[in-house]
């Protein structure tokens, strides 16, 4: 890419970032239209390319962007003195409503980006896919587990939580009304109710 791209106004960075967030997650990199991208940013294609090069390196820079940016939120959103599970889990929500309130797209893109299967792609990002995952995986061992019933399967519950999670997102954004204080609310209910039934 070309560095000139972060002397652009903020608001006109962003502007280029959440189109080509919002297009890649909303139909993965091989379907992924230029065309739609730069209708959504409001910007010349001829100005896409002279910051990004191609489509593979706009989408290998949205990736990398996109991770960097979740780590530094977890990174700052989450207390590392916190060891209730739940809590972590509404910290982590917590730090995602924030990249949200930026970037709408983004939890999505990279969601999307576990499903890509285009091989140039999957290539380009193959250093970068195991960072986020693993920066989840450092936070959540640091849950004390000794607070769960005994016969709870936290591997299930967490996969539940997961679910649960991906599907509210999913429904608001396929109604057009994500709002996410609104997401956090409904989260924040689902893990008290599930914190309840899963403690001694």
């Amino acid at each position: 890419m070309n560095e000139k791209f972060f002397d652009l106004k903020k608001e006109k960075q962003d502007r280029m970032i959440n189109a080509a967030l919002k297009i890649f997650a909303m139909n993965g990199y091989g379907h992924a239209s230029t065309d739609d991208i730069v209708k959504e940013a409001g910007i010349s294609k001829g100005l896409l390319f002279h910051y990004f090069l191609s489509k593979l390196g706009l989408y290998s820079f949205i990736y990398d962007y996109s991770v960097r940016y979740m780590v530094l939120e977890l990174s700052t959103g989450v207390s590392s003195r916190e060891t209730d599970y739940f809590e972590l889990l509404g910290q982590i929500k917590m730090a995602e409503l924030q990249v949200m309130k930026n970037y709408p797209y983004m939890l999505q893109f990279l969601n999307k980006g576990k499903e890509e299967n285009v091989s140039e792609a999957l290539i380009e990002t193959e250093e970068k896919r195991s960072v986020l995952p693993k920066k989840y995986t450092e936070i959540m061992e640091r849950a004390d587990l000794e607070k769960f019933k005994q016969d709870t399967d936290i591997g299930l519950l967490t996969k539940m939580i997961d679910y649960t999670m991906g599907g509210l997102m999913r429904e608001q954004f396929l109604n057009d009304s994500f709002q996410p204080e609104i997401y956090f609310g409904e989260i924040k209910q689902y893990l008290e109710m599930v914190k309840k039934l899963s403690y001694k």
